[in-house]
């Protein structure tokens, strides 16, 4: 029998919700999150060595995917949800085991006397609140092939959107998220499938809804709204 998996710590994101969520880790350097642990795990030396390290890898778990049974095909967004790949060959959530990996840059350590070490990271693509598994160093001489070739991935790559942001709107939201913020919104957050110009979206973002719509290649910001 193996191990069970025990969560260590919790991240903390700008991200509420699901919707909107960088597809993966690094694509919006601008993204800030801070990672707390489990009492069991905020010892000091468990950390000693780790700020010597400019990335980190992230296991952790897709908590708040819920199903009873895997598949061995899924449809990935970015092919407009409507081919199916093999499981394997995609990072889809719904795996037989909910485990998600993720690369991110450790900025800092901040040792707390309350809550332990706290790592400040950057480029997270995790939900807050998403439960932690394990961190490893990432090492750049193993970790980074730069012969690659990304599958299907290679086909489906899209520009950035262009961001309409009204000033009196963009000011509403806290100086040190706008450019992190604006930075999601480049990315198209809709699945791949939808493509309708008409149609109102919304991203639960740093306490605010950020209401908006998308024309072809430019994203037209319509309100901000401050949630509950």
């Amino acid at each position: 029998m193996g191990q069970e998996l025990k969560i260590i710590g919790y991240i903390h994101t700008d991200f509420a919700e699901k919707f909107g969520i960088p597809r993966q880790s690094g694509i919006v350097p601008e993204l800030t999150a801070t990672i707390t642990f489990l009492p069991e795990y905020r010892q000091i030396e468990a950390f000693r060595g780790l700020e010597n390290f400019s990335h980190i890898w992230l296991l952790w778990s897709f908590d708040k995917v819920k199903r009873d049974n895997w598949c061995a095909t899924v449809k990935p967004p970015k092919l407009g949800g409507n081919m199916r790949m093999g499981v394997f060959a995609t990072r889809s959530p719904f795996r037989p085991n909910s485990i998600g990996l993720s690369s991110v840059r450790l900025e800092s350590i901040e040792y707390e006397k309350s809550t332990g070490p706290v790592l400040h990271v950057s480029g997270a693509d995790l939900q807050d609140g998403t439960p932690i598994y394990d961190i490893k160093p990432y090492l750049s001489y193993t970790d980074c092939h730069t012969d690659a070739t990304c599958g299907f991935i290679e086909q489906s790559k899209t520009d950035k959107l262009n961001i309409h942001f009204p000033k009196e709107l963009l000011t509403l939201i806290p100086e040190e998220k706008r450019a992190a913020l604006q930075g999601v919104l480049a990315e198209d957050p809709r699945p791949g499938y939808q493509n309708d110009s008409e149609r109102r979206y919304g991203i639960a973002f740093a306490g605010f809804d950020i209401r908006f719509t998308i024309d072809e290649t430019e994203l037209y910001v319509v309100e901000v709204v401050p949630l509950d």
